[in-house]
């Protein structure tokens, strides 16, 4: 998609103070709190944003608690569908508004966010398509006499979704979609970093005819989410951020027994065979890792070259990144912007100095960057660092940024060893012409993603989760629905 104009201003920031959405309706914290979010490029005051407390959690779980026993718990399938649809064509609508809004939040160019576009619309119609396909079984028993057994699918209850800072609006879907098509409700908790979008989206789903505490929108600090993971009145979790916050949902989940579904991080190898056709090969595992300045969980920040073509593929990799536009989110022609805040280009800068200092050897970036367009905002250059070796800090460690680290590699048992050798397992890469190679790394790679002459493909219909501390449970796919549903036996004797 090629952008030739940047939509106006959303008219959501004509409102200095942004309320959170519980119950149906826009409403402050009841301590009155406030916090700021900014945008990264600039420095900006977008907004003072509600900081709820355990006080504000407890209402919009009651909130979804209600709205599930109301109407909307005796809706059927079909009209769930169709306010799911309603919600596909106003998202599609409001895209460009939406886009815009991550844009200012986040720092992420608007050529990137309205990418999204298709997608959100796609995936609330496909989850619209599984709200009249929930189905039980009749199953045979050997219970004496006449008895029937059968199943019942049932809504899982009131869900909590805590979401990540770096895909606002796309995880705000994502998260919601599953929940109206199964029936459930849910309490969202959009990143503290990123609050806009997921407050706009809130309101389109009221637009779009979805119950008043069906969807509650409650924004906070990383305490709010602590409070929403442990309250007894939520049945399941769905979280998608660091693999160590995730630790500590699970504990805060176990009290409780809270079903539990969490997306965490990743180092995922990218794999570039001999055979490869380096053409493709090379901007894609440049933007493996640059795309979004690395701050993407499934990033191929660990690049394998096979040694035959390894000095090459080095040297065009480097030319190729040393190309690459950084700067201004509202330039149509940036590929990629800042990172989302101070704290994160710090930790990323502290990753850069561990590499050089433990002998890694910089070929690309490796700084921040500075001068007109730059000195406000939290601008790094994309950066390749060569000669690493397996137990560097870079090699082990999830960066989040955009940060790549290059391996060579002389046979396939080699990489694969090497490759798994890592307790993440989300995505990884594979790029070669041989069948043979590609079927045999896809099915040795222990990751949920295996992309073969491609990186980063999604679909509706495709699930995606990892592996190990990568977490479990899948998102899209017709296995993802399963989680918000809960399986009751019906027995009937007869006789």
């Amino acid at each position: 998609m090629t952008i030739t104009t940047i939509p106006p201003r959303p008219t959501l920031l004509d409102r200095p103070e942004q309320d959170m959405l519980i119950g149906g309706q826009r409403v402050p914290a009841l301590s009155g709190k406030r916090f700021e979010t900014r945008n990264p490029a600039t420095g900006e005051l977008l907004a003072l944003v509600a900081q709820g407390g355990a006080e504000d959690v407890d209402r919009a779980v009651r909130a979804a608690r209600a709205a599930l026993c109301g109407p909307w718990g005796r809706m059927k399938g079909a009209e769930r569908q169709r306010i799911m649809l309603r919600l596909a064509d106003l998202v599609e609508a409001h895209y460009e508004e939406l886009a815009m809004l991550d844009t200012l939040d986040l720092g992420a160019p608007y050529s990137r966010t309205i990418l999204g576009k298709a997608r959100a619309g796609s995936l609330l119609r496909y989850y619209a398509g599984q709200a009249t396909l929930i189905a039980g079984e009749t199953l045979d028993n050997s219970a004496p006499g006449d008895v029937l057994s059968h199943t019942i699918k049932e809504p899982v209850g009131v869900v909590a979704a805590i979401n990540p800072w770096n895909g606002p609006i796309g995880m705000s879907v994502w998260k919601a979609g599953p929940v109206l098509a199964s029936g459930c409700t849910l309490v969202m908790k959009p990143a503290e970093q990123t609050p806009l979008s997921a407050l706009r989206f809130g309101e389109l789903c009221l637009e779009a005819g979805v119950p008043e505490g069906v969807i509650n929108i409650l924004t906070g600090m990383g305490d709010a989410g602590a409070a929403l993971s442990s309250h007894p009145g939520v049945d399941k979790i769905a979280f998608t951020g660091s693999t160590g916050v995730g630790e500590k949902i699970l504990h805060a989940a176990a009290a409780s027994m809270k079903r539990v579904t969490v997306e965490l991080g990743g180092k995922s190898p990218n794999i570039v065979f001999a055979d490869a056709d380096l053409d493709k090969a090379v901007p894609a595992a440049a933007m493996a890792v640059f795309a979004n300045a690395g701050q993407i969980c499934s990033a191929g920040t660990r690049l394998f070259v096979q040694s035959p073509i390894r000095a090459e593929f080095m040297e065009r990799l480097a030319a190729f990144t040393k190309t690459i536009r950084v700067g201004d989110p509202l330039n149509p022609e940036t590929q990629i912007g800042p990172v989302v805040s101070a704290l994160q280009m710090d930790r990323i800068l502290g990753f850069m100095d561990s590499a050089v200092a433990e002998g890694a050897s910089t070929l690309a970036g490796g700084t921040r960057l500075s001068g007109a367009g730059y000195d406000d905002g939290y601008f790094l250059a994309p950066t390749i660092f060569d000669n690493v070796t397996d137990d560097m800090t870079i090699a082990r460690e999830e960066i989040f940024g955009p940060v790549l680290s290059a391996f060579s590699f002389d046979t396939i048992e080699e990489v694969l060893e090497r490759a798994n050798a890592t307790p993440f397992g989300l995505g990884s890469g594979v790029w070669t012409r041989d069948l043979a190679t590609a079927h045999r790394m896809a099915r040795g790679i222990r990751a949920g993603s295996v992309w073969v002459n491609c990186y980063q493909m999604l679909d509706p219909g495709v699930p995606f989760g990892g592996y190990g501390m990568s977490g479990f449970g899948r998102e899209s796919g017709p296995q993802h629905i399963e989680d918000y549903l809960e399986t009751k036996a019906v027995w009937i004797k007869l006789d």
